[in-house]
């Protein structure tokens, strides 16, 4: 029932979805884990973001309109939490591996906000990670040019307990007050 009712939801991020786990069956239910390397070359696991806040976002570097827009309002979200702020990170993961390599993670996240930490890893890493959030990806084939491709994928932002744990989704095009509300009152 969980993985219908976020599949309906957030799939290809259509609309302004949320879904929150309502009991501890729930949340324990859907259980995110990762092995992929970060922005500045280290091999990480969702481990090495225990006792943080996570907002976890699946997007790619050439991404001409969905990504850039929630990392900026990631971005925002953070600077308003203000102090706050050191308990929560934001993961951006590459669903291209192909072109997302760690030199163009980093030069993509920091254009954002210091605080964002982008993620990649190899085609495998990347489909286990996105399956066990129960995300969506597909690389979109052109007619012509093989290299201008785009990803379609999930376009929520989940938010992650700092035990690992999922709590939430916001969907794509969530005003920024929302997050820093949900954020505030966890926080």
């Amino acid at each position: 029932m969980l993985a219908v009712y976020i599949g309906l939801f957030v799939w290809r991020g259509t609309g302004n979805p949320v879904f929150e786990a309502s009991s501890q069956s729930e949340s324990n239910a859907f259980s995110p884990s990762f092995m992929l390397v970060d922005h500045q070359g280290n091999t990480v696991t969702e481990k090495t973001y225990r006792g943080q806040w996570l907002l976890v976002f699946f997007g790619f570097t050439n991404c001409p309109d969905i990504c850039p827009t929630t990392l900026s309002d990631l971005a925002v979200v953070i600077d308003q939490i203000g102090g706050k702020a050191a308990s929560v990170t934001p993961l951006f993961i590459s669903v291209d591996p192909e072109r997302d390599r760690v030199e163009s993670m980093a030069e993509y996240v920091s254009a954002f906000h210091p605080t964002i930490v982008g993620l990649t890893g190899a085609e495998k890493q990347i489909a286990s990670a996105v399956e066990t959030f129960k995300a969506y990806y597909e690389k979109q084939q052109p007619d012509r040019d093989q290299s201008n491709y785009a990803v379609a994928h999930t376009s929520a932002v989940y938010l992650i307990s700092p035990d690992g744990t999922f709590v939430r989704t916001f969907g794509y095009g969530t005003a920024t007050e929302v997050f820093v509300t949900e954020l505030n009152k966890r926080l």
